[in-house]
């Protein structure tokens, strides 16, 4: 049952009917997306990892500036973090481009978890 959750998810996040859904172990990480190297990536905080690829997470959306994966102890259905693939020790620190392309993606994010999870439809 999650894996067909996990499937219907990623179709609306990756609306491309000419191509086909790939298998849920093609797209739980790790990442390609990162350099391997450890030299770009010289901290070694749990968003790092995950960037790089030495950590295991489901990805939800990924482009230059940013990561969306599942939360590992979720709080509700679909519960996920976007995240920056540069590291910045805080909220604060961050710049605020790429604060920006982080929220920018939370509208296309939310509604197809809302769409896969039913979430926030309860009367």
């Amino acid at each position: 049952m999650e894996a067909r959750r996990l499937a219907i998810l990623y179709s609306h996040l990756c609306p491309f009917p000419s191509v086909s859904v790939p298998s849920l172990s093609s797209i739980v990480s790790p990442s390609a997306c990162a350099p391997q190297s450890k030299e770009t990536f010289p901290h070694d905080c749990v968003f790092c990892q995950i960037i790089r690829g030495d950590s295991p997470a489901f990805k939800l959306y990924e482009d230059d500036m940013c990561l969306c994966i599942l939360d590992t102890r979720p709080l509700s259905p679909g519960h996920s973090l976007i995240i920056p693939k540069s590291h910045f020790p805080s909220l604060d620190t961050t710049p605020p481009s790429v604060v920006a392309a982080m929220c920018s993606k939370v509208p296309f994010i939310s509604n197809a978890i809302i769409k896969v999870t039913g979430a926030g439809l309860e009367d």
